[in-house]
């Protein structure tokens, strides 16, 4: 169990992967199924697009995935989490209505998915940090832009993605309409005690004695103690034991690690490469991502909107809605998920659709009119 889990809970506050989940799986037997998934999703609208391709970001290739049913309507470039674990393989299980109201871009980040494959991971181990991770976004950005002819984009991270998003919107504020954190990242270390305490509080309610021991053996958490791998798995796999990361579920969350299996976009290979990306990543990004703080940021350059998972107790929302009281934007808004933990468009893709067309397409669609 604690293998299976290893690379979700050590991420913290993870798109990550499950090592059953993920162990190389024979997508053949999938394939009526897959062909079923490919035909429905199969964009036919005359002013459509529908690409994927890879093209050179940061010195390497990187695959990016285009899909929207008007190439007119605004552009959402939609940063993944992990790190390492990409959207792409669950595309198909929430992102069609959204296709509707905008042109949605994903791309697999340095390490992961598709991306990994591309090139030898031995070449690119020295360039895991965050400013790389945000510098490829802003590149991203920018060559979406020269291609569809797009002013500013809409840019959307989610977990892990919310540290490189935030970045980019911070450095280059003037290449976005709006910034949309889900599953934010504010505070590394607060969002680790608020877990932590979680855990803690159901494990007695529910007269859990292995889960009490075990997270009474690591207390105080965070604490002083360094923050090791083994004790961020043991606060971590408890958490998500009683919903942290989808709402009244347990931590198997089969519907997101399976998703490639039936994913017309990925492969067996691809399938694979999300664990060995999640792997090769963690070990060089954990020191620096248990040091991220965006606590002092008071001022944010563009709009800003958070969807806010009610449950979620892998990147809490709490601290993220008390950043968002204080700071000072053009706009701001926050949206309070009630059923929903850390998978927001899974969980919830109705409201997360009518949240994107209340607040950040009005902004982009007057943005473009000004042009």
């Amino acid at each position: 169990m604690k293998t299976a889990v290893f690379s979700l809970i050590l991420a913290t506050l993870a798109f990550t992967t499950n090592i059953r989940a993920q162990d190389c799986p024979d997508v053949a037997p999938y394939a009526p199924a897959r062909e079923i998934i490919e035909d429905l999703n199969h964009i036919v609208a005359p002013n459509g697009v529908q690409e994927a391709y890879t093209t050179d970001i940061g010195g390497i290739p990187q695959y990016i995935n285009v899909r929207g049913q008007d190439r007119d309507n605004p552009v959402i470039l939609f940063v993944h989490g992990g790190p390492a674990s990409p959207v792409t393989p669950s595309l198909w299980q929430f992102q069609r209505p959204l296709e509707e109201y905008f042109t949605i871009v994903n791309w697999d980040q340095r390490g992961a998915g598709k991306t990994f494959n591309l090139i030898e991971p031995d070449r690119i181990a020295d360039t895991i940090e965050i400013p790389r991770y945000i510098d490829d976004a802003i590149e991203v950005a920018e060559h979406i832009r020269e291609r569809y002819g797009q002013r500013k984009l809409i840019l959307m991270g989610h977990s892990w993605g919310t540290i490189v998003g935030m970045g980019a919107a911070l450095k280059r504020p003037d290449l976005f309409h709006a910034y949309v954190g889900i599953g934010q990242v504010i505070n590394v270390q607060e969002n680790e005690r608020i877990s932590f305490d979680y855990a803690l509080e159901q494990a007695r309610e529910h007269g859990n004695t292995k889960a009490i021991e075990a997270l009474e053996a690591i207390a105080p958490y965070p604490g002083d103690t360094p923050l090791t791998r083994d004790r961020i798995v043991t606060a971590r796999i408890w958490a998500q034991h009683y919903g942290g990361m989808s709402a009244f579920r347990d931590e198997t969350n089969l519907y997101f690690y399976r998703a490639g299996r039936l994913s017309p976009d990925y492969e067996a290979a691809d399938v694979c490469a999300i664990n060995r990306g999640n792997m090769f990543t963690l070990g060089r990004i954990l020191d620096a991502f248990l040091k991220v703080d965006y606590t002092g940021v008071t001022e944010f350059p563009i709009p800003v909107v958070m969807l806010m998972g009610r449950h979620d107790y892998t990147s809490p929302s709490q601290p993220t809605a008390d950043w968002l009281d204080r700071v000072k934007a053009p706009y701001k808004r926050g949206i309070w998920f009630e059923r929903s933990a850390h998978m927001m468009p899974w969980e919830e893709p109705g409201k997360t659709l009518v949240s994107l067309l209340e607040t950040v397409r009005p902004i982009a669609v007057e943005g473009d009119a000004e042009q």
